[in-house]
């Protein structure tokens, strides 16, 4: 399988039919792992970097998990497929700007992810649709100790696992769930939600990790703790509080339709009329507006089984994305001229809104 004709599947965030969660898109495990009495990347010099990369390509292409899946090094990826990839949540930005001997092997259905030479040796990730953080934890779970078995990884009995940041000792592990909170930014309460999530241990960050945005309502809620507590008992704790997450975003929408809900119509209303007619639209627009009717799903203004549909407009409205569909490069104004077209064309078959049925799924 070749990275072009991997672009060109379905993803867990482009193909999220399966979802049962209104709120949460996705769930992401990610595991940092090193290899013992190796410089980590930042240190390293490229001839050790390049060995790193070799053995630990050879380690992750052998795994039962790994079969037919794409691997490539940083330096064989273009600007423009690096930034796909960025916009897939299946390499970080910081890889993408890495020095040469790093790479990214991708499974097939981009379910899993690794990572090499980013800030660690290994940065395994797993991605699944909607709130399943016991099955990706799971999944990668048993990835990480099939590796294991090939590689011998830096661990202290009293650290755990090393990693080239401190925050990152003990489980290494990183979990987290993109969340859609559209109604809960509406009614100004998400800088309350932030302030108490953070003093669980946990950190808020936008769509695309730490210093993004919020475009589209959607944030990303993860651990921050790694060290002294066990991975079930992380995921334990993060499963809680999105679970009340997921309870405020419901009390939210609820108040909203019972308080304002010919504002909250007008609002969906409106956004749905723009896609169906624009002829200019930014990347961060696109996202405000798909918010917007993705939570008129959710209400039972549109029919449930479109909102795969826009989870998958999600990601294909980003920047590289509209890019990837021409063959030379476009200034801002021409993707925003191309986004249009695609979602008009997108919204032309989409199903009319139902603003009498505003009770919520």
């Amino acid at each position: 399988m070749t990275l072009a004709s991997l672009l060109a599947t379905p993803s867990e965030l482009t193909d999220t039919a399966s979802s049962k969660c209104a709120i949460v898109l996705m769930t992401r495990i990610r595991l940092a792992r090193n290899l013992a009495g190796k410089s980590f990347p930042g240190w390293a010099k490229e001839k050790e970097r390049n060995a790193i990369l070799a053995a630990c390509r050879d380690a992750v292409s052998a795994t039962t998990q790994m079969k037919r899946s794409v691997s490539t090094t940083v330096d064989d990826l273009s600007d423009l497929e690096k930034q796909i990839l960025v916009e897939r949540h299946l390499i970080s930005r910081e890889l993408s700007g890495a020095k040469s001997g790093a790479g990214v092997i991708i499974s097939k259905d981009q379910a899993f992810s690794v990572m090499i030479n980013e800030e660690d040796h290994l940065r395994i990730q797993t991605m699944r649709a909607g709130f399943q953080l016991k099955k990706t934890w799971n999944a990668i779970n048993d990835l990480d100790s099939a590796l294991e078995d090939k590689l011998d990884y830096a661990f202290s009995p009293t650290l755990g696992y090393l990693t080239a940041c401190p925050t990152n000792l003990g489980t290494g592990m990183r979990a987290s769930a993109m969340m859609h909170l559209p109604a809960l930014v509406i009614s100004s309460q998400m800088e309350k939600v932030v302030r108490a999530v953070n003093q669980l241990g946990m950190v808020v960050r936008g769509l695309f990790g730490e210093g993004s945005d919020a475009s589209g309502s959607i944030f990303q809620i993860s651990n921050q703790t790694t060290l002294g507590e066990s991975e079930e008992d992380i995921i334990k704790r993060l499963g809680s509080v999105l679970n009340s997450i997921i309870e405020h975003e419901v009390n939210a929408r609820a108040r909203l339709m019972e308080n304002e809900a010919s504002k909250l119509s007008d609002k969906i209303g409106r956004a749905y009329g723009i896609l169906q007619n624009c002829h200019l639209l930014s990347s961060g627009e696109a996202m405000n507006l798909l918010s917007l009717v993705r939570l008129g799903i959710d209400l039972g203004m549109f029919p449930d089984d479109s909102r795969g549909v826009i989870d998958r407009l999600f990601i294909e409205a980003q920047p590289g994305h509209i890019q990837h569909t021409t063959k030379h490069d476009l200034e801002s104004n021409e993707r925003d001229t191309l986004r249009a077209e695609k979602l008009r064309t997108e919204f032309a078959s989409f199903s009319k809104p139902n603003f009498s049925h505003n009770s919520q799924n």
